[in-house]
């Protein structure tokens, strides 16, 4: 059973504080998105769940503190959509996705036929069938968005972190991802924390809402500090 927890979660740039006292915990299967203004640290909190950024207090999944992992358990353990992914233009559909399974490929290894199965399972799942062949450059903001969506869901790790994972699409594929992030959570137990401007999307799928402003953290239930 995956538990994701925050406690005291603190976050600054130089002097400026992202985030301030942030505590909660989720359970396998549990979905929470965090709302609020740009620059209240929602992404921060992400970031530092994802590992990517330097915090004070706890993050940690199944009691295993976020810094003492290696960058290989995080992700086979954690899947982060960022808002702003990098995307190598030069690679085609398919060898992007299979980034994804990088965690579980042997070093010096070459992925096997099952991870390209995950790969082929993933796209089809996202509309994404027959595009394997296509260089990233050629793709439409949207399809990029649903790729990095489809990367990260490729990984089958037990936690996914999204944000702002529809911004790029039209409402059809937006309501058609979160769709698909909703069924596999419920399938497979995924623990999903998102980040979120559209209220309407986020209070459709989210267990809970957590608002986030001026460093401070409103839940419409209470939850008890760590």
């Amino acid at each position: 059973m995956t538990v994701l927890g925050f406690c005291e979660l603190r976050v600054t740039y130089g002097d400026h504080v992202a985030v301030e006292s942030y505590n909660d915990i989720l359970h396998s299967g549990e979905w929470v998105c965090v709302i609020g203004p740009n620059g209240a640290g929602k992404s921060s909190v992400l970031r530092a769940a994802a590992g990517l950024i330097d915090y004070t207090g706890s993050v940690a999944v199944d009691q295993k503190e976020i810094p003492a992992t290696s960058a290989r358990w995080r992700a086979q353990h954690i899947a982060f959509v960022p808002q702003s992914p990098l995307i190598p233009h030069d690679m085609t559909v398919e060898e992007y996705v299979l980034l994804g399974r990088n965690p579980y490929i042997p070093y010096f290894g070459v992925e096997s036929a099952s991870d390209r199965e995950i790969v082929v399972d993933v796209l089809h799942s996202l509309d994404l069938e027959g595009f394997e062949r296509r260089k990233l450059a050629t793709l439409s903001g949207g399809e990029i968005q649903r790729l990095v969506i489809a990367r990260a869901l490729a990984q089958q790790a037990p936690v996914l972190l999204l944000d702002e994972p529809t911004s790029a699409l039209d409402i059809g594929h937006q309501q058609h991802a979160l769709e698909l992030v909703d069924r596999l959570r419920r399938e497979r137990g995924l623990t999903v924390v998102s980040a979120m401007h559209d209220l309407t999307l986020a209070g459709m799928y989210a267990d809970r809402l957590i608002l986030m402003h001026q460093v401070v953290a409103w839940r419409k239930e209470a939850r008890p500090k760590c």
